[in-house]
């Protein structure tokens, strides 16, 4: 029994990693300059998941100026 409980313990380990997928926020940036395959919209952060245009733009603009 404790043999059975080990094998399947370690076959999870080999399981496919779950793929979430992008929420409506980072959707709406898809089509921004940067955006490319096979990536699409990269924020791995965070800092645009409730953001809106004016956050996007605005840290865009920090982005550009400091020179990232």
């Amino acid at each position: 029994l404790a043999v059975a409980a080990v094998l399947a313990g370690s076959a999870a380990a080999f399981a496919p990693a779950q793929v979430g997928k992008a929420t409506t926020a980072i959707n709406a940036f898809e089509s921004e300059l940067g955006a490319q395959p096979p990536l699409g919209f990269f924020d791995p952060l965070g800092l645009l998941t409730d953001a809106d245009q004016e956050k996007f733009d605005r840290l865009r603009y920090v982005e550009l100026k400091h020179g990232r």
